[in-house]
Formats: structure tokens, C-alpha cells, sequence
């Protein structure tokens, strides 16, 4: 294997991370990472402290009503696409997006976005914007895709 997986989304939450509306998230986001962090497949993640406001700016043009307080981003890489699926949809983070209205808005078009990546690339957010938003523009092809329309490791 000579590729991981890069993974990024982007939400839009009912309020600020310490308003009482965010409550239910604020109080698993622990451990929920720590719950990916030791997941099969896992490689890495970029911490909160390192997704500036200023950084996510690059977002703002595909996302209108775009307010960096109230973004939650993630970002991470895994060795596969199913390791990614086993810990999205066959843990306890599965929790947390079946209740995802309860914290988050909804958005117009894809949020997520996965494309390979060389193995010890450390993916950036600008990187990751651009990929989001080839898949807003074009649906999923092998340059950015979803989960439920992966393609394979380029060859």
C-alpha cells in the first residue's frame, strides 16, 4: 500500500461549542477522538488548536452564512476506506451521527470529502477546502469522493 486515506468534513453547528445547545457534543468530543484515535486503521488527525478561524476561511466562498464560530471541522487520515466506515458507521461515533440534528444544521450539497493520499503526507486545510469543494462542483470522482462512492487507490 502506498496511499492512505485523507478524510475531511465540515459542519455547521446550532451555536458556539459552549453554548448550552452544543452541550451534548461539546461533552463526547473527548471521546469520540480518543475513540478514533485508537480505532483500526487510524493515522492521524489534525487537533482543534491547529484549525485556526483564519484557516477555515477558505470555506467560505461554498458555504453561505459561512461563521467560523460556529464550524465544526475534522480532519484525519486512515489506512483505508473500510477502517474509516468500520469507525463512522460501526462504533459509537455512529451515535453521534444519528444525532447530528440535535447539534447540527443542515448544508446543501456534500460536507465530506476522502482522496488518497502518498503514505506520511499530512493532508492541510486548504487542501482539504479544495477537495470539499471539487465535490460540491462535480459530485465524487477519483480526485475527491464519499463514503458511499469510494474509488480505489490510484494505481
Amino acid at each position: 500500500m502506498t496511499y492512505h486515506l485523507a478524510h475531511a468534513n465540515i459542519a455547521w453547528m446550532h451555536g458556539t461549542i459552549d453554548e448550552p445547545v452544543m452541550s451534548g457534543l461539546a461533552s463526547r468530543i473527548d471521546e469520540i477522538n480518543q475513540l478514533a484515535e485508537e480505532s483500526r486503521g487510524f493515522i492521524w488527525r489534525v487537533p482543534e488548536s491547529e484549525a485556526s478561524f483564519a484557516d477555515l476561511e477558505v470555506f467560505r466562498a461554498d458555504f453561505p452564512g459561512f461563521d467560523p464560530a460556529r464550524i465544526l471541522y475534522n480532519m484525519s487520515v486512515w489506512e483505508s476506506v473500510e477502517d474509516l466506515r468500520a469507525y463512522t458507521l460501526h462504533s459509537a461515533h455512529a451515535e453521534m451521527v444519528y444525532q447530528r440534528r440535535e447539534w447540527l444544521d443542515s448544508i446543501a450539497g456534500a460536507n465530506v470529502a476522502l482522496w488518497w493520499i502518498p503514505i506520511g503526507h499530512r493532508p492541510t486545510v486548504a487542501e482539504s477546502a479544495e477537495r470539499l469543494h471539487h465535490v460540491r462542483q462535480f459530485g465524487p470522482t477519483p480526485h475527491a469522493f464519499i463514503l458511499r462512492k469510494s474509488f480505489p487507490q490510484p494505481e
